[in-house]
């Protein structure tokens, strides 16, 4: 439903037989028992019982159908082409290694939680004393890198160094304790050497005055960072996608106007990033069929029946989602929020599958290893190379992450009552169509790359979270 609506009102023809509230799905036909319920075109899972037309379908009759691994057959699908193609510019700050970024900042990685609070205060301080030399201090704090083991810790400094190689950072400054796992040597070596001119490092336990010397290194750092933005194309974007806080119009609104932006985007030669692997599963066939070629196709089997085992080894159900928010808004299986999600993919073709912690490499649509957490995921996003984040949402966050991350509101009623969250609002879709709302939200990105504030920027959003997938010693 669009709209709350009553019982005994009349929708397509069918009469309600109860209230069924906004993003909430009511039943056009009489469904029998067992019978497969589709929407978007496709299964979204089983009827418990039987249903008649006009019956709120939801949570006591509907139910997955998704269990464990499966096996694939790679059928191939002619990538659609966006509808306009686009010569469309921003300004940004174009960087030695040909990476455009969308910010000119200093950032600040602590290599260990216990110089988080030294990080942030170097952050603080260091940004009242630069004024507007660069775009922003911003320490991204975390509370890893010590007690870890193995690919535990192997991730956690991937992800520290992917972001230390982020064309939105002028000037990187790495402040390490001195005893933890995350050593400074072992985070640089896994930096390119062609990144360090824009590094300095700081050891906490062998500093006199460690906010002093970390102030110094920052303005340091901002000196050799203050440049233009210029004008490049939106072929120089790398378009992060996530969407959190999912209502039933998520699939029917914002997902699909973002999936025109990366259509746009992918099209012109720029890059798309796709995450959130366990909100695939139930629609990953449609990005398999997408892939550029079998061993692509190949790289998306074992990534999907990865996460998949990982849920398994863990004892937990491939299925056990959605969260309570996406289910009070009306998604009640995985194969429904999935079928939703994936449409911020658009319809390019799948070009490659990277690791978590990886940078993205290649133009078109990048399939990336991570969770569905917002912060865990939009993170990895950042990590991998994306300069803004679309980030759509039908029940709303504040959460705001490294690189500006533009709120999209499903509803509109959502956009009007957190105007201090929300960007964009893709309920106009329904009132206005998606061209226009195409050409709104692709002017908006675009004022956005070149300078303007997120609302998350404003409020001081700002911040990273680290997959922890091992023991803790």
């Amino acid at each position: 439903m669009i709209e709350d609506a009553r019982a005994g009102e009349s929708v397509e023809g069918i009469v309600l037989r109860q209230d069924v509230g906004r993003g909430h799905k009511v039943a056009l036909v009489d469904i029998p028992a067992d019978a497969a319920i589709v929407k978007f075109g496709f299964p979204i899972g089983l009827a418990t019982r039987a249903i008649g037309a006009g019956e709120h379908v939801h949570s006591d009759n509907l139910e997955t159908s998704l269990a464990g691994t499966q096996s694939y057959a790679y059928t191939p699908v002619a990538a659609a082409r966006p509808m306009l193609a686009s010569r469309q510019t921003f300004e940004g700050y174009v960087r030695p290694d040909g990476s455009v970024g969308t910010r000119n900042e200093i950032w600040i990685l602590p290599t260990v939680g216990c110089v988080a609070r030294t990080a942030e205060r170097i952050a603080t301080k260091a940004a009242m004393l630069l004024g507007n030399e660069v775009d922003g201090v911003h320490a991204f704090t975390h509370p890893h890198g010590c007690s870890q083991l193995g690919h535990d810790l192997d991730g956690a400094r991937a992800i520290l160094a992917s972001l230390a190689c982020h064309p939105n950072a002028g000037g990187v400054l790495i402040v390490g304790l001195g005893c933890e796992e995350n050593q400074i040597a072992s985070l640089l070596a896994t930096i390119p050497a062609w990144r360090h001119g824009a590094i300095r490092t700081l050891t906490a336990q062998f500093s006199v005055d460690e906010v002093e010397e970390g102030i110094a290194l920052v303005r340091e750092l901002a000196a050799a960072a203050v440049t233009p933005r210029q004008s490049v194309g939106i072929d120089r974007l790398v378009l992060g996608v996530k969407c959190g806080g999912s209502d039933g119009l998520s699939g029917l609104t914002a997902n699909p106007l973002v999936g025109r932006m990366s259509d746009r985007v992918s099209e012109v030669g720029g890059r798309v990033l796709l995450t959130e692997i366990p909100e695939v599963f139930g629609a990953e066939q449609m990005l398999m069929n997408r892939a550029a070629d079998a061993g692509v196709f190949d790289k998306i089997v074992e990534l999907v029946n990865g996460f998949k085992r990982y849920f398994l080894d863990h004892g937990e159900p491939v299925s056990d989602n959605p969260s309570p928010g996406n289910v009070a808004g009306g998604i009640t299986t995985l194969e429904e929020k999935s079928l939703g999600a994936v449409q911020k993919a658009g319809h390019a073709t799948v070009t490659d599958v990277i690791g978590y912690g990886d940078r993205v490499s290649i133009d078109g649509l990048t399939i990336l290893e991570a969770p569905g957490n917002d912060a865990v995921s939009s993170t990895a996003l950042a990590a991998a190379g994306a300069t803004v984040i679309l980030f759509t949402t039908g029940r709303g966050t504040p959460l705001g992450f490294p690189v500006p991350t533009i709120k999209i509101a499903s509803n509109t009623v959502l956009a009007q009552r957190k105007p201090g969250w929300i960007d964009f609002d893709a309920g106009q879709v329904l009132a206005e169509g998606f061209e226009a709302a195409e050409r709104a939200l692709l002017d908006r990105i675009v004022a956005i790359a070149s300078g303007a504030t997120t609302a998350a920027e404003r409020n001081g959003e700002r911040e990273i979270a680290i997959w922890k997938r091992g023991v803790t010693l």
